[in-house]
């Protein structure tokens, strides 16, 4: 087969990836930031069998915060093989996942975590 007639995608289907899984081993928000732990910076993920999808991880999150919808848009993965991928992952110390704070109802959210918000989109 010559170069121009290899395939450009991943021809591994999202099953394969998680083995079958379909549930994650935590829950996992889609905006909760991931990050690579030093035990994931060392190389662990290569080390102890784990795919490429792993170590593509680690190295986007690897010294900056990525929420779980961007590692999945990044990868081009669908959002729950990426959430059980980052939850074994998570498990195993190769990342931290930094849930986003749940506000209770009775708890306004501050005026100054709005304005900042705001301040961003009138940017974009």
């Amino acid at each position: 087969m010559a170069d121009r007639d290899e395939p450009t995608g991943s021809l591994v289907r999202p099953y394969a990836v998680t083995k079958g899984r379909t549930r994650p081993r935590l829950e996992i928000a889609l905006e909760a930031l991931v990050e690579t732990t030093v035990q994931g910076r060392s190389g662990a993920a290569s080390r102890s069998g784990h795919g490429r999808e792993h170590q593509h991880i680690a190295a986007l999150c690897d010294g900056r915060l990525q929420s779980l919808a961007e590692i999945a848009a990044r990868m081009q993965l669908p959002l729950g093989v990426a959430r059980v991928l980052i939850a074994d992952m998570a498990a195993e110390g190769l990342v931290a996942v930094h849930q986003p704070t749940s506000l209770d109802d009775n708890e306004a959210v501050g005026t100054e975590l709005l304005e900042r918000v705001l301040s961003g989109l009138r940017r974009l």
